[in-house]
């Protein structure tokens, strides 16, 4: 079956979808974006996707380009017109065309609105086979990476550096030597004194929406979490790494720089939060997990 993409007020094949040239999100990067995954049909944690998605606008000052309530149903029709059960969607709201300039135009324009949809793996079962390995990188990107913007050029580049080493994720490295998060993911490490610690968002991250709502299934379990800076010593050191993002989840890291973490396989720690995010993906209740 052909792809179908919604693209300014339009559904199309995949294949004819276009924007103009003078798209602000082609020209400048001046659009945002997020990811949504689909499992079972179900858009998994819609909500702060799309909260996070309307704070990113505002913080650019771009206008929502319809209501909330139609773009959630443009979002359902998407997935429905794909026939799609286990996925991402994509959505990019640009600040619209207009003749290039770099400051915004004088005269608003409507902004432009582009979805996709796209199949992947099933949601994994179990962790086995579900692991990644990651380099540490510098982190080179702007000063403003709590927005999720599409200019991606330095998450790129480090992805890139990563594949050429065999490795899955880039985690990046600030100046002072504390991490950051990863190319695309929120980077989460239980230490040599068994602390589970995750970067807070006073730093230059992005707020993970997937990072907030494990945030929030810790706490409905009473699992102790510390939000704060860790060194890269403190992650090559670390007992366990796993990351987490819209399509990654909770995924462990079992090497770092060619260097295994841990013994190599996915702690304990891991195994339990895996699970229990596996449990909210189902749509089951949050009951406290078993120790």
């Amino acid at each position: 079956m052909s792809r179908i993409a919604y693209v300014n007020g339009r559904y199309v094949p995949h294949g004819e979808a276009a924007v103009h040239i003078e798209d602000r999100g082609y020209q400048f990067a001046d659009a945002v974006y997020e990811v949504v995954h689909v499992h079972d049909g179900r858009l998994i944690d819609e909500e702060p996707h799309l909260d996070r998605l309307e704070r990113s606008l505002r913080e650019i000052r771009i206008p929502m380009p319809v209501s909330r309530r139609v773009l959630e149903r443009i979002l359902r029709e998407i997935v429905r017109r794909n026939r799609l059960s286990e996925g991402i969607v994509y959505l990019q709201i640009s600040r619209g065309v207009a003749r290039r300039d770099h400051a915004f135009p004088k005269t608003p324009v409507p902004p432009a609105l582009v979805i996709t949809a796209k199949r992947l793996k099933p949601y994994p079962r179990s962790l086995e086979g579900w692991t990644a390995t990651a380099i540490t990188h510098p982190d080179q990107r702007w000063a403003r990476c709590d927005i999720k913007t599409v200019g991606l050029l330095p998450n790129v580049l480090a992805r890139q550096a990563a594949v050429e080493k065999g490795a899955t994720e880039a985690i990046l490295v600030a100046a002072d030597g504390t991490v950051t998060e990863g190319a695309s993911t929120s980077v989460w490490i239980v230490d040599a004194e068994k602390k589970l610690r995750t970067r807070d968002l006073t730093a230059n991250i992005l707020p993970g929406c997937t990072r907030q709502v494990l945030l929030g299934l810790l706490a409905e379990n009473g699992i102790a979490v510390e939000e704060g800076p860790f060194t890269v010593d403190d992650l090559r050191n670390a007992r366990e790494v796993f990351l987490t993002s819209a399509s990654s989840f909770v995924k462990p890291v079992v090497a770092i720089d060619g260097r295994p973490v841990g013994d190599g396989k996915p702690g304990p720690v891991t195994q339990r939060l895996f699970a229990i995010f596996s449990r909210h993906v189902e749509g089951g209740r949050n009951e406290r997990a078993a120790a």
